[in-house]
């Protein structure tokens, strides 16, 4: 035999809670709009109060339903997602140039101090020109 949704089920449960009371409010000789309005706040308390439990069963077939196991990704997708984490890696920004800093402010100070000292050196002055 084959087992009923739960969402079946909670859904008869609610019409039930529902139709019960419009039919007793609407035997008792109440105008039906007022039956219809006070049948469906009935209907609330009382499925809210009794119906917790296929309420809970519902949300947890909806949770399972949406949070399925995901399709295994294939090869090609494996690697285009490695290509991407090197580039990353890399600094490379695909499809245009690397935004990194100038060649001369990548150096440090004491290579510059080393590469003026050494100008200096050879007759010239800090600045490049000589004397």
């Amino acid at each position: 035999m084959k087992r009923i949704p739960s969402w079946l089920t909670y859904t008869v449960l609610r019409l039930v809670v529902f139709v019960v009371p419009l039919i007793i409010l609407l035997v008792i000789g109440i105008v039906w709009w007022a039956a219809v309005i006070a049948a469906a706040l009935i209907g609330l308390c009382l499925s809210y109060i009794l119906l917790s439990k296929p309420r809970n069963a519902v949300s947890s077939d909806l949770y399972a339903a949406r949070h399925r196991d995901k399709p295994a990704p294939s090869a090609d997708d494996e690697e285009d997602a490695a290509i991407d984490a090197a580039q990353s890696e890399a600094g490379h920004v695909p499809g245009g140039s690397s935004e990194g800093p100038e060649p001369d402010a990548t150096r440090s100070d004491a290579t510059r101090s080393d590469s003026t000292q050494s100008e200096v050196e050879r007759g010239g002055t800090a600045s490049g020109q000589k004397a």
